[in-house]
């Protein structure tokens, strides 16, 4: 059964990537800008806004936007790349 992992630290890197830190030490940075630039959901594009972007929080080890506006499989995060 694989190790479930949960997010540690996430910290904002401009323009639209976060450097993240897992519970078991390992570290991704993830870009989320081409995300952002081909969803056609005004939803996630309401994210284009940095300050907006920049308002994630973390919450029980997972990544939290606005009551889930955007959600990432966590297996993406830690590969460091999202699709």
């Amino acid at each position: 059964m694989p190790k479930v992992v949960r997010l540690e630290a996430a910290e904002y890197v401009p323009p639209y990537k976060l450097k993240l830190r897992f519970d078991d030490g390992r570290e991704s940075l993830v870009d989320f800008a081409a995300f952002l630039s081909q969803s056609r959901n005004p939803a996630i594009q309401a994210y284009h806004d940095r300050k907006r972007f920049r308002k994630f929080t973390l919450e029980a080890g997972f990544l939290h936007w606005n009551d889930f506006d955007l959600v990432f499989p966590m297996a993406d995060l830690y590969a460091g790349k999202i699709s």
